[in-house]
């Protein structure tokens, strides 16, 4: 099954996701198999919590972790979510091996 990829010129991110879709900032990037592995990570991860619940731990996450590191980059970076999607978004077989819940191993 295809994921639909939407182009936004005005993403503040390369790349995201928002369920069912994958948005980027350029067409161009709808080549670069990480990017696009990355997001279909977090889109396994919105199916995991069924969506909604998905975005409010990730903003949780975010605020819990600003609070900690007081650095956007260092905040945004140690989410669960990011955590699971930057350590395979290079492993294109990760989603093809099961590997459900994968942002709740600790490693």
């Amino acid at each position: 099954m295809s994921t639909p990829i939407l182009i936004v010129k005005k993403l503040p991110a390369a790349g995201m996701a928002i369920f069912p879709f994958i948005l980027l900032k350029s067409a161009r990037l709808k080549n670069d198999q990480e990017i696009i592995n990355h997001e279909k990570i977090h889109l396994r991860q919105q199916l995991e919590l069924l969506v909604l619940p998905f975005y409010i731990l990730y903003l949780l996450n975010y605020l819990f972790n600003l609070i900690r590191y007081k650095k956007h980059d260092l905040a945004y970076r140690n989410i669960v979510f990011e955590k699971e999607a930057y350590r395979y978004e290079t492993d294109l077989n990760y989603l093809k091996n099961g590997n459900w819940y994968g942002w709740i191993r600790k490693k």
